[in-house]
C-alpha cells in the first residue's frame, strides 16, 4: 500500500461516500476534501465535514496506519492542531491531539471498491516495464490523452520560464540579451550546448550590439572568445579574424578563461562549431532588434523566412580553418530552425506573454502543433506503444511525460493513471 494511493482516493471521492463512518461509529458527510497540500504540514487543507451532528472545517491527514501519527511525531506538532479527520488504510491506536482530545478516525480498508485496489495493484506491479502503463497505453482513450497533452506541454513551458526568469534577473530584465543566451546554447545542440551558453555568458550583449554592423567583427568575437582563433593557422581569413579579436579583446577587456571547451568528436560537418557560430553571427548581423521580431510573428513561415541565414563566405568552403571542403552554401535547414522554435523561440514568446500578463496560448498550440515531432528514444518508445506524437506539442509533452511523472512513478497524479485505476472500478 502507498500512502499516495491514499491521497487519491480521499481527493477523488473513491469510496462510497454514503454511510461512512469513522471507527467509533460516527457518521461522516464530506462536503469538501479539501486543498491538496504538497508540502509540509497535514495532507488536505480546509476540508467541510460534517462527523456525526458537529460540522467541521479544519485539515486532513492521511496515513497507512494510525500509529504512523505519532512515527512522525504529528502530537508534538503545533500544524497538526487543526486536524479534523485522520483517514487511514487501517486502523491499529487511537491518536489524540496535543490537548488529549481524540481525532476522529476513518479507516478505507474495508470500504475501498476490490476492482480499483486490483487496478491499483496492477499498475505498480513489480515488473521489468519501461513505464508503469506500457501494457495498457495504446488503449487509453484519445480525448483523455489529447487533452492531457496539451496540459503537459503547458507545464513544459512553465518548468522553462522559470529557467527563463533566471536569466532575465541575470540580464538586468533585457529580453533581447535572453534571447541571445538561448539562442547560442541552442545553436551547439546537445553536444556544444554547455560550451555555447558559457560564451555566451562571458560576452555582455552591449558588445553584441555594437559590434553587429560589421560581419567580420562579430564573427571574430564569436570564434574569437569561444577559443577557435588560438591556434596558427597560415591562413589569410584565420589571421585577420585573429587580429580583428586581439583588438576586441583589449577594447572591450574580454576574458574567456571561464568558456567551456567546444567539441568537434562525433559531430557532422554542419554541426561544427566553426559553422554555428558563423551562422549566428550572420544571424545577428542582419537583424536589428530580433526579439522584437520574435515577438510580432505568428505564422511559422515567417520564422523560416526570419531564419534564412547562411555562414560568411569564407565557410562556404570550409569546416575547420585547416582544410578546404566542396564549395556549398551552408544555410540553417528547416529541421534545425524546428530545434531553435521548439527549445527558445516558443517558450521565450510563453514567458514574455505570462510576464506582460497576456494571453497568448492558442497562439502558442497552433505554433507547436504546426511544428514536426521532435525523435529521440522517448518519442519512438512511446509512438511504439501507440503512434502518438505528430508535432513538436505532442513530443515536447511526451518527455514531459517521461521525465516527470513516469521515471518518478507519479501515475496517481497522471491523468493516464487515473484514468486506468479508475476503469471499471
Amino acid at each position: 500500500m502507498q500512502e499516495d494511493f491514499l491521497h487519491y482516493i480521499w481527493k477523488h471521492k473513491k469510496i462510497g461516500v454514503n454511510n461512512l463512518k469513522t471507527v467509533n461509529g460516527a457518521p461522516v458527510v464530506i462536503n469538501s476534501v479539501g486543498q491538496h497540500n504538497y508540502n509540509s504540514g497535514p495532507d488536505f487543507f480546509n476540508a467541510q465535514l460534517k462527523i456525526g451532528n458537529q460540522l467541521w472545517a479544519g485539515n486532513v491527514e492521511i496515513h497507512i496506519k494510525s500509529s504512523d501519527w505519532f512515527l512522525h511525531n504529528h502530537e508534538q506538532d503545533k500544524a497538526y492542531d487543526n486536524v479534523i479527520l485522520h483517514v487511514v488504510w487501517e486502523d491499529d491506536t487511537e491518536v489524540f491531539r496535543k490537548d488529549n482530545s481524540v481525532i476522529p478516525t476513518l479507516e478505507l480498508k474495508n470500504i475501498v471498491d476490490d476492482g480499483l485496489l486490483h487496478n491499483f495493484e496492477r499498475l505498480f506491479a513489480k515488473q521489468n516495464k519501461w513505464i508503469n502503463c506500457e501494457n495498457d497505453f495504446a488503449i487509453i482513450d484519445s480525448f483523455i490523452l489529447d487533452n492531457w497533452l496539451e496540459r503537459l506541454y503547458f507545464e513544459r513551458l512553465e518548468r522553462k520560464s522559470k529557467n527563463i526568469e533566471t536569466l532575465l534577473a541575470g540580464s538586468k530584465n533585457d529580453w533581447e540579451a535572453v534571447l541571445f543566451k538561448m539562442l547560442t546554447r541552442n545553436f551547439g545542440l546537445k553536444v556544444n550546448g554547455e560550451s555555447f551558453f558559457s560564451l555566451a555568458q562571458s560576452i555582455d550583449f552591449s558588445i553584441i550590439r555594437k559590434t553587429r554592423n560589421t560581419p567580420l567583427v562579430l564573427e571574430a568575437l564569436l570564434l574569437g572568445q569561444s577559443g577557435l582563433l588560438e591556434q596558427d593557422v597560415e591562413d589569410a581569413y584565420h589571421l585577420s579574424l585573429k587580429k580583428e579579436y586581439e583588438f576586441l579583446k583589449l577594447k572591450f577587456n574580454l576574458n574567456n578563461t571561464q568558456v567551456l571547451p567546444l567539441q568537434f568528436f562525433r559531430l557532422r560537418p554542419p554541426n561544427f562549431p566553426t559553422i554555428r557560430l558563423s551562422q549566428l553571427a550572420s544571424l545577428y548581423g542582419t537583424n536589428q532588434n530580433l526579439f522584437s521580431k520574435i515577438i510580432e510573428i505568428k505564422k511559422l513561415e515567417e520564422f523560416y523566412e526570419l531564419f534564412k541565414v547562411s555562414t560568411s563566405k569564407f565557410w562556404e568552403s570550409h569546416y575547420t580553418f585547416q582544410k578546404k571542403s566542396k564549395t556549398s552554401k551552408k544555410t540553417l535547414t528547416k529541421s534545425f530552425v524546428d530545434l531553435l522554435l521548439i527549445n527558445t523561440i516558443l517558450p521565450l514568446k510563453f514567458s514574455y506573454a505570462k510576464q506582460k500578463g497576456e494571453e497568448i496560448d492558442n497562439e502558442i498550440i497552433k505554433l507547436a502543433t504546426s511544428i514536426t515531432s521532435e525523435k529521440n528514444n522517448i518519442i519512438k518508445a512511446f509512438n511504439n506503444l501507440k503512434k502518438v506524437s505528430n508535432s513538436s506539442l505532442h513530443s515536447q509533452a511526451l518527455i514531459q511525460l517521461k521525465s516527470e511523472y513516469c521515471d518518478k512513478n507519479k501515475c496517481l497524479q497522471c491523468a493516464i493513471g487515473n484514468s486506468l485505476i479508475s476503469a471499471n472500478a
